[in-house]
């Protein structure tokens, strides 16, 4: 059995690769059961270098790089060396937080006994990573995972393939023992059968909702550790105080970039009434200048969704919003163009929360944006939603965003910035978006165990 890629670009097969059979996907679990013994063992200090040095390679050979991505998954090439740019950002971030967040934890001593708190490695890590940032999202594991004395096995998107391979060839070339970090190309079955094994301890994904959801009952009665990154409706509200012309730059870049293919993408827009129609007016004006097509010429600065199906089910979403009262006041021939994976954004008005695009999560270059009276209206709008991932707050009124901040159920709020991943902060969400914490000291924890001492001398 094979996986294809298929290119959005021109869908020709970029990559195709032999699926794993039941003896390579046993053997990755053998050796990555003896690695990570070995593994465990060497200092902190020599797991960091290996990083530093992994993390090397990849700003060495950006350019190839950004280049497999962007016909991987159709995002331009004068924005994918970015990826690798954030790549190396969390990578030797949280190196340098490791040594504190894996230390011990002494507590005060009593006579006679010395007690102490140590975090030890869980074993071996299941990262189940998505296409929209393969490796930003394979990072946010990944990385905390080895330093923390893991051994990680990779299963990513058939549509990134070579992401899964590029990450273990850098390791390997830094001097990565063998069978620490290996990546597995594998179906669903083989996949669900892989995390089942018991020789798994903790799994990592960053997918749907449906996905997440089945994934939970696989593991029913296991006792693994999970975390789940899933679904985003992110919302924004835009105060009567805000700076429009930073909102609407900030936030046109927020909805679109990689094509509104983000988990943290502006989806929704909250914007009170007394800037509504300024607002609406020069955001409309600003996404016209987008240049949507080959995601491989330096001049397009907005490539292809990632598959046909994707572009069209927002399409369906923006003419089913229309047919219900919506305004598109985005004018292309592209809208109507079923069957192509090519779209120019939409933005929609005259919407309202009856409305698919205002509810469902859209993975893709659309936005409704809704007058409303008062900061009381909008958290309520804002909160209407299966999803709780990032919100952001528009304003010069910092303690009024933070009162404001703190009724979203999120788990980030912005001010004045969107879409965007600060390390050195939690990565978590609620509701359906899912549980458990990546990045920031926070994020080791989910790697490893803890183990009490008490030491009666």
């Amino acid at each position: 059995m094979t996986l294809k890629t298929i290119s959005p670009i021109d869908q020709s097969i970029y990559a195709e690769r032999s699926l794993a059979n039941a003896d390579e996907i046993e053997s990755a679990l053998v050796v990555a059961k003896q690695a990570q013994q070995e593994w465990r063992r060497l200092p902190l200090s020599e797991r960091q270098s290996i990083i530093h040095r992994a993390t090397a390679y990849f700003l060495q050979h950006k350019e190839k790089i950004a280049e497999e991505l962007t016909c991987q998954m159709g995002r331009p090439i004068q924005c994918t060396p970015g990826e690798v740019d954030g790549f190396a950002e969390r990578a030797y971030y949280m190196s340098s937080i490791a040594e504190a967040a894996l230390a011990d934890i002494e507590l005060e001593p009593i006579e006679g006994v010395r007690r102490f708190i140590a975090k030890e490695p869980r074993g071996i890590v299941a990262i189940i990573a998505p296409w929209n940032y393969p490796y930003l999202t394979a990072a946010n594991a990944l990385i905390p995972a080895l330093l923390a004395g893991n051994a990680v096995i990779l299963k990513h998107s058939h549509q990134t393939p070579l992401c899964a391979e590029r990450l273990v060839r850098a390791f390997s070339q830094a001097g990565l023992p063998d069978g620490v970090f290996q990546y597995l190309h594998c179906d669903h079955a083989q996949t669900e059968k892989l995390i089942q094994d018991s020789r798994i301890n903790y799994v990592c994904f960053t997918g749907s909702v449906n996905a997440g959801k089945r994934i939970q009952s696989v593991l029913a009665g296991t006792f693994k550790g999970l975390t789940l990154e899933l679904g985003g409706k992110d919302p924004a509200y835009v105060r009567a105080d805000a700076n429009l012309e930073q909102a609407v730059e900030s936030l046109i870049d927020g909805a679109f970039f990689n094509s509104g293919q983000s988990c943290c993408g502006v989806e929704r827009i909250y914007v009170h009434q007394a800037v509504y129609e300024k607002f609406v007016e020069h955001f409309a004006q600003l996404t016209e200048h987008y240049k949507l097509g080959d995601p491989r010429k330096a001049e397009t600065t907005l490539g292809p969704m990632v598959t046909i199906k994707a572009a069209d089910f927002i399409r369906n979403q923006m003419h089913e919003a229309i047919q219900a009262g919506a305004k598109a006041l985005i004018h292309h021939a592209s809208h109507d163009e079923f069957g192509s994976a090519y779209l120019f954004p939409q933005v929609l008005i005259n919407v309202d929360h009856t409305m698919s695009v205002m509810r469902d999560e859209s993975f893709g270059p659309i936005v409704g944006i809704m007058s409303v009276e008062s900061d009381k209206q909008v958290i309520e709008l804002m909160n209407d939603s299966p999803y709780g991932l990032t919100a952001s707050i528009w304003t010069q009124d910092e303690a009024r965003a933070i009162a404001l901040g703190e009724e979203c159920e999120t788990g980030t709020v912005f001010m004045n910035r969107c879409d965007y991943l600060d390390p050195a902060l939690a990565w978590t969400g609620v509701k359906e978006t899912g549980y458990g914490i990546s990045l920031s000291r926070l994020g080791f924890d989910a790697f490893t165990q803890v183990k009490s001492f008490h030491i009666r001398r």
